[in-house]
């Protein structure tokens, strides 16, 4: 079977569409959480700072649904768990944070939806029977000329007199760096989901996301905020949106979807993400972060190029 037909043997078409609706439930929050993070880092909060406040919350709302089992069933298993904790939490999201700290969240949604492709690659690259054909690639080219679009829409990552420009570049890095995170994170993830439940492995992921991050907070010389400043209406739901949907309840989502149609076809919903990000900060007048030609063309091609790598190789029935 072809690693993107989106079921299971045996699967009923309910539960095939209410796996693709969860799905895109998932990326719409994640697309909204970078707007939420960038309103949090306006506020005063830094990008550890905020990672650490978010996950504090959902894993703390994970140990209440699901506390049952302690520790993983061996050793090796509990050192993947600590891999999905850096990759798919620590390390992705305070690169990401950070990236929004940077440069506009709309062009960090765009860059971080290249998992997509990056898992695949690495599927291919490990499994010889999961190989991407040349329409992957093809569409690979088409998809990373679209970050070039991103990357080099404000110029070369020269000083302008503010330094915008290079702020601007390490943002699309650090953001890219998150993305190929996010692909190791899903690679593991795919053998987790054959041993695990979804909210088992959700706090797992949680707690050593915390854990890995402590070290960046230690680091970072981040002041902590205030009370009165955390106390305030937009912090709290920001983080509340932040913790308890796009964090506790998305990934719960992200890992039982995953577990029913595999990781390439789950990922591919992340090419939603950033048209999400792109609607909501341009709504906002307070980020600053209009619509622009070379955006939406930078848009197109990554979101373009991706599905039509995965449309024309189901249509010649090979296996990415």
């Amino acid at each position: 079977m072809s690693a993107l037909t989106p079921w299971k043997v045996g699967a009923s078409k309910k539960t095939v569409l209410l796996c693709h609706l969860g799905a895109l439930l998932a990326v719409t929050m994640w697309g909204g959480s970078f707007v939420a993070t960038k309103v949090l880092i306006n506020c005063s909060l830094g990008p550890v700072e905020i990672y650490i406040y978010r996950f504090i919350l959902a894993y703390i709302l994970m140990l209440i649904i699901c506390h049952d089992r302690l520790m993983a069933r061996n050793w090796r298993d509990e050192f993947l768990f600590a891999v999905c904790g850096l990759c798919g939490s620590s390390i992705y999201f305070i690169a990401e944070n950070t990236a929004v700290e940077y440069t506009r969240v709309s062009d960090v949604s765009m860059i971080t939806s290249l998992s997509p492709l990056l898992t695949t690659l690495l599927i291919g690259a490990l499994y010889r029977t999961e190989r991407p054909g040349k329409w992957v690639y093809f569409g690979s080219i088409i998809a990373l000329c679209g970050v070039g679009c991103i990357v080099f829409k404000d110029g070369m990552p020269e000083s302008d007199g503010g330094g915008s420009s290079v702020y601007a570049f390490i943002g699309n890095m650090l953001a890219l760096g998150a993305s190929v995170s996010w692909a190791i994170y899903s690679l593991v993830l795919r053998k987790l989901n054959a041993l695990y439940t979804a909210q088992f492995i959700t706090r797992k992921t949680f707690f050593y996301g915390l854990v890995t991050a402590l070290p960046f907070w230690a680091i970072s010389n981040e002041p902590t905020t205030t009370l009165s400043n955390f106390l305030r209406p937009e912090v709290l739901l920001n983080l509340g949106f932040l913790g308890i949907l796009c964090s506790m309840l998305s990934y719960i989502l992200w890992a039982k979807v995953m577990g029913k149609l595999g990781a390439i076809t789950t990922n591919n919903y992340l090419y939603i993400q950033p048209i999400v990000t792109m609607i909501i900060a341009a709504v906002l007048p307070s980020l600053n972060d209009p619509i622009t030609l070379l955006s939406c063309a930078g848009c197109v091609l990554i979101i373009g190029g991706l599905w039509l790598g995965d449309y024309m190789t189901m249509r010649e029935g090979k296996k990415v």
